[in-house]
């Protein structure tokens, strides 16, 4: 599994004109699943995400983390993630899980997420065309994968 994480003020997820998902400050994390990803990837990553320290502290040292600073964490579902572009001039997706292997695990991820104490947890919606709405707060951008 992948992740690219987003120190956010607010984010939030349109889909056909209605907003389904929300956060005022927290994390924006986008996740990407392989077809050898498993629920040990995604609860490591869960817990992983909840504990980081990214957010400051009275110092402005990144010594909180989100469930620290009481944040929401937004899940987002990325197959682009696993997208290939070294050869050719459009990328191949082929490297990511299929969609009934996928969708079942994002769903893992979020319960897990939940599990840590996160106090809002909302989600985009699975194979939707989204329109993500973010407010990079740093900008704090981390990439954070775990392989099998």
């Amino acid at each position: 599994m992948k992740t690219v994480i987003q120190r956010v003020r607010r984010a939030s997820v349109t889909v056909d004109g209605e907003v389904i998902g929300a956060i005022d400050h927290g994390l924006l994390v986008f996740v990407g699943v392989g077809p050898e990803d498993t629920e040990v990837q995604a609860k490591w990553l869960a817990e992983r995400i909840a504990v980081m320290r990214i957010f400051a502290d009275d110092d402005d040292r990144f010594n909180r983390s989100v469930l620290d600073v009481g944040g929401g964490v937004l899940v987002v579902s990325q197959f682009t993630l696993y997208g290939d572009a070294v050869g050719g001039r459009r990328p191949s997706f082929f490297k990511a899980a299929p969609p009934q292997l996928a969708e079942p695990l994002i769903e893992k991820f979020v319960g897990f997420v939940q599990a840590t104490g996160v106090q809002r947890v909302e989600t985009g919606r699975f194979g939707a065309r989204m329109l993500i709405d973010i407010q990079n707060d740093g900008p704090v951008t981390i990439l954070l994968d775990r392989d099998t």
